[in-house]
């Protein structure tokens, strides 16, 4: 970055807060490793001053979006780019072939920060802005949402959001893709590319997409998460009052694991009381194929199987 560059973005920074109309974006990378933060504008919003950027473990970094901005952050990892910025990252990529996006979203699995911000410069209760941690498009790392300042008034707003939980250790086998700082969860849109796990064609309404048992699965984890498409009533939250929000990648203590369950010897899994060698009997209850799955099961177990089934769609 060139120093009339940095000084005339200092300048913007310093005059859009005194003025009060611009909202500040934190980024905070408490995972063991480096992230590398990917941005994006929603149509008819502005570029902000990076749309990717390397965040070393520990690190933060601060900008300033305008009034009404809308659009989406997400961290990538396993990245390598070389002195020219040129590379790319095993999840989140962007597809641009550099550090920075250039107007590319990130390529699913990933957890996504997404934000519209009022389009009024007023501190007062009306100027709200709307925000979500959505896991719609999949997983990658944790991610957390906390608002700085602001006002929620009587409905809880203000709140902070997210997805603390490590959902790459209880992954189903179906929708688990790559290793170590590839690692990650996929939807099951994604995976299966189904109508009625991506809430399409027919299935286009909150009536007709109901959650599945996949993102129940992500739902019990994460529950303040989107975990499908029309999960907006416990998953979309408010603040007013000009405030600034934090975005954490990694908020909880203890890092999520860099090492795939793939890199250690295989053992079956308890679940529910059923003793199972992988996931697959998910995948195949999910998508019609239940008597297969069902005949897989040993007759002793089948009980058990049924009570956590029932658990999950509680």
């Amino acid at each position: 970055m060139s120093t009339i560059y940095s000084v005339s973005f200092w300048l913007l920074f310093f005059v859009l807060v005194g003025a009060g109309e611009g909202t500040t974006f934190t980024f905070v990378n408490r995972c063991g490793g480096t992230v590398w933060p990917g941005v994006l504008s929603n149509s008819g919003s502005p570029q902000l001053e990076s749309t990717g950027f390397e965040l070393a473990s520990g690190a933060s970094r601060t900008f300033v979006a305008p009034t009404g901005w809308s659009g989406r952050f997400w961290a990538r990892t396993g990245c390598n780019f070389d002195a020219s910025d040129r590379g790319s990252c095993a999840t989140g990529d962007c597809g641009s072939g550099q550090l920075q996006c250039n107007g590319a979203g990130a390529a699913p699995p990933a957890t996504l920060a997404e934000f519209t911000l009022s389009s009024s410069a007023s501190s007062s209760s009306a100027a709200q802005d709307f925000y979500d941690v959505s896991l719609v498009d999949g997983y990658n790392l944790p991610m957390t949402i906390e608002a700085n300042g602001g006002t929620g008034g009587g409905g809880g707003g203000c709140a902070a959001t997210g997805c603390a939980a490590d959902l790459n250790k209880r992954c189903p086998a179906e929708l688990r893709v790559g290793e170590g700082e590839g690692e990650a969860c996929r939807s099951a849109c994604e995976a299966f590319a189904k109508p009625e796990f991506c809430c399409s064609g027919a299935f286009a309404s909150p009536a007709a997409c109901r959650p599945s048992v996949y993102s129940q699965m992500f739902k019990s984890a994460c529950p303040k998460s989107y975990s499908y498409a029309f999960d907006d009533p416990t998953s979309t939250f408010t603040c007013s009052g000009g405030a600034g929000y934090t975005i954490t990648f990694c908020p909880a203590s203890s890092p999520p694991s860099q090492k795939s369950s793939r890199d250690s010897p295989s053992t079956p899994k308890a679940t529910g009381g059923v003793m199972l060698e992988d996931d697959s009997w998910l995948a195949s209850l999910a998508t019609g194929e239940a008597s297969t799955a069902w005949r897989d099961v040993p007759f002793i177990h089948q009980p058990f199987l049924i009570l956590f089934i029932v658990f999950l769609l509680l």
